[in-house]
């Protein structure tokens, strides 16, 4: 069922990994790998997905520092200079998104049953531990 801006409806699962030593990664993050992956370089990413060459920067900077392989290669420069994936952020971004697919498989039904619950005719299930409280 398609809703009046074009989207699904559909509820949504996006994962944020926090790391112990303040890092993270999270959507925002993958969405810059991948631009980078196809453009090669910070500024067409930033270029491609809308977001600011210096916001770019940061989230590979701040990616570079939270590991200890580096996630990108980078390449300064006028002539020449480009950004690339490393063999470590290839198994970053194959680890991460792993996680996603095992997590929506797992979490599918109590997703749906938390979507249903959106419909003004949700009828909660007894959970047994609690009286339900009913609509008129």
């Amino acid at each position: 069922m398609m809703n009046d801006d074009g989207s699904t409806g559909a509820t949504e699962v996006e994962i944020t990994l926090h790391f112990s030593n303040g890092g993270r990664l999270a959507q925002e993050d993958l969405l810059v790998i991948a631009a980078i992956r196809k453009e090669r370089s910070i500024l067409g990413a930033s270029r491609a997905t809308g977001i600011s060459y210096r916001k770019c920067w940061l989230i590979v900077d701040a990616l570079n520092r939270t590991f200890e392989a580096p996630v990108f290669a980078t390449f300064p420069g006028r002539r020449g200079g480009g950004a690339e994936l490393t063999p470590f952020g290839e198994r970053l971004v194959a680890l991460y998104s792993s996680i996603e697919r095992k997590t929506r498989s797992q979490a599918r039904s109590s997703i749906e049953e938390i979507s249903a619950s959106l419909n003004p005719n949700y009828e909660p299930r007894s959970s047994g531990a609690a009286s339900e409280v009913r609509r008129p």
